[in-house]
């Protein structure tokens, strides 16, 4: 991969509970009603723009990954810009804690195995470091490479020689 040196294993054998919760919330929250692809295929984008040197360094920066601004309960504590990040569960203003406990649990428990190499990585988007549900069409898709859909999402990698 271009960018960061980038050995997935190696990578992984620092994981934090905190990284775990942070892709299993966003496999939860972007993907609770899909089969076990369309949950792979979401983790697959978060762990691609981890190795992408345009990205943040770490699974929770990823997810996390937007605008801020301060609260106006505490000036010193910053929050999200309401529909203004990258993954859009995460600024939503709508809760974050789960509501379908028994689906978290066992989506955290793939998390976990595919941070902790009990299960095979497998990329099945072709390096995509983006997607969208399939009945929107943001102005970015024009400019990334289409590599696969997985129902209803559809994924694009974002190539080193296009700075868009």
């Amino acid at each position: 991969m271009v960018g960061k040196e980038l050995l997935l294993i190696g990578m992984l054998m620092g994981v934090t509970h905190d990284e775990v919760t942070c892709l299993a919330d966003n496999m939860y929250f972007e993907a609770r009603n899909q089969s076990l692809a369309g949950m792979l295929a979401v983790s697959n984008v978060v762990m691609n723009r981890v190795a992408d040197e345009r990205y943040p360094d770490t699974i929770c920066e990823v997810v996390q990954e937007g605008p801020t601004r301060p609260s106006w309960k505490d000036k010193n504590k910053f929050i999200p810009v309401r529909n203004k990040c990258q993954f859009s569960w995460y600024c939503d203003g709508k809760s974050d804690e789960p509501s379908d406990v028994e689906t978290y649990d066992t989506i955290y428990g793939m998390a976990q195995d595919m941070l902790y190499q009990n299960m095979p990585y497998l990329d099945i988007t072709d390096g995509a470091t983006h997607y969208h549900a399939d009945y929107i069409t943001p102005s970015w898709a024009y400019t990334k490479t289409r590599t696969v859909e997985i129902e209803d999402h559809i994924f694009y990698r974002w190539e080193y020689n296009d700075d868009k």
